[in-house]
């Protein structure tokens, strides 16, 4: 081989190791580049994984996408109930000049005509006497005799009498069924001298209790409610003093009770026939058209005071009070409270 052919394959053997040194060095230089940023890149995973949840993990984003996020179903609201239309209860046909319907269930006035202003209450004075003669006498067996002081005043100026005589040894019970059916006279002045000594002291104590019920415009001087010109009261007063005064079981009892026979004695040995005078004035027919029922009631008349009556009812699953004042007689001898009565009731 000539000298020059030596010389050429020697280049070109230098020229390919040349290359191949290039191009291993060039494949490691992208090797070097790839680890490189693995490395940077399991660093800064690392790092945020370190920190918190602010990136989260492979396996995390795999099940997120693989499973939706469940939504909670919305909560089920009961749909408010309607409210209901307010009662509209017509004063335009009463024939007394004051009244106020009350539902017992939260003191709402259901009807209000001239309810509080001053009125005289005649013998609904008698809710207040039996009230606090029940309150300061809870033996109702105890015995007690009624005295001619107690009869005579009455008897004189023509008060409602249960028809006791002097000197005639009755029970409390019978003293308070005298007070609140026939609305005797006599029966509330014998339990006034037995609790308090005196009918002055006695109506002390009324006008104590008026006040802690919030009875703001009562004022009493009489324990049967003959008239005196300080002797008044308000229908809202004595709706008050009926509602609390129902609270209590022997009130309660006597205050719905039609008639009743005291106890045998010298002097009426087959008792005394007592019948409560709204009841009778109702005809016996305590029932109105809606089907509610008038439960008892405490009658009042005077010249100044005009027919009275406080009353309870029940209808529908209701108690209501109604109070009503100063109604005239009427031309047929049909009371008009009781007219009135129905009237209110009946549109409930």
């Amino acid at each position: 081989m000539s000298s020059s052919n030596k010389n050429r394959n020697t280049r070109s053997e230098r020229m390919r190791r040349r290359r191949r040194k290039k191009r291993i060095i060039r494949g490691g230089l992208i090797l070097a580049l790839i680890l490189a940023a693995a490395i940077v890149l399991v660093i800064a995973l690392g790092g945020k994984q370190e920190e918190g949840t602010d990136s989260p993990s492979d396996e995390n984003i795999t099940i997120s996408q693989s499973v939706p996020e469940e939504k909670e179903d919305p909560v089920p609201t009961d749909t408010p109930a309607p409210t209901p239309e307010p009662l509209e209860i017509s004063t335009e046909g009463l024939h007394s000049d004051y009244a106020l319907l009350l539902r017992l269930r939260d003191d709402a006035v259901l009807m209000d005509k001239a309810g509080t202003e001053q009125m005289y209450p005649a013998s609904m004075t008698k809710i207040m006497t039996a009230l606090l003669a029940i309150e300061n006498l809870p033996n109702l067996d105890e015995q007690i005799t009624v005295t001619a002081e107690e009869i005579n005043p009455a008897y004189e100026l023509g008060a409602s009498m249960a028809g006791f005589n002097a000197g005639e040894t009755v029970t409390v019970r019978d003293l308070l069924y005298g007070v609140l059916l026939p609305s005797g006279a006599e029966a509330c002045a014998a339990l006034a001298d037995r609790v308090a000594g005196s009918e002055t002291a006695f109506v002390d104590l009324m006008n104590q209790k008026a006040q802690e019920l919030g009875m703001e415009n009562t004022h009493f001087v009489t324990v049967s409610g003959l008239h005196d010109p300080n002797h008044y009261t308000t229908c809202y007063d004595i709706a008050i003093l009926l509602k609390y005064a129902i609270q209590n079981e022997t009130f309660r009892t006597i205050f719905t009770t039609p008639s009743y026979t005291t106890s045998a004695t010298e002097d009426h040995p087959q008792g005394i026939a007592l019948g409560s005078s709204m009841f009778a004035q109702l005809g016996g027919d305590p029932k109105l058209d809606n089907g509610g029922v008038i439960e008892g009631g405490k009658t009042g008349t005077e010249d100044a005071a005009g027919h009275c009556l406080a009353s309870l009812a029940l209808i529908d699953g209701e108690e209501y009070i109604l109070v009503t004042g100063h109604a005239p007689d009427s031309p047929d001898g049909t009371p008009y409270i009781i007219a009135d009565a129905r009237y209110v009731y009946n549109q409930l």
